[in-house]
């Protein structure tokens, strides 16, 4: 499923537009985006917790010349899934 297919279910249960639709959709995914860039965590219920973990920097290897570079300490967002959704999939 990609974002296209989300637009459409949204735009068959709420009608209107397939703009209003895809702007729903945008809203809610900036939202999350928005809420990340400050730190904070998102939850929906149901579904999982957005958040964002801080990783440390540290030493890779390049692996075609197998020299050492550094990667430096980075923030990257991480998803922890609900009870619900886990149990869903199954």
């Amino acid at each position: 499923m990609n974002k296209q297919a989300i637009v459409d279910a949204v735009h068959a249960i709420l009608g209107g537009t397939k703009v209003q639709a895809e702007q729903a959709v945008d809203t809610v995914v900036d939202s999350i985006i928005n809420t990340l860039k400050k730190g904070e965590e998102v939850s929906i219920a149901g579904v999982g917790i957005f958040s964002v973990k801080q990783r440390a920097a540290r030493d890779a290897r390049n692996p075609r010349t197998g020299e050492t570079i550094k990667v430096p300490a980075m923030k990257v967002p991480k998803f922890r899934a609900a009870k619900a959704l886990k149990e869903a999939v199954k």
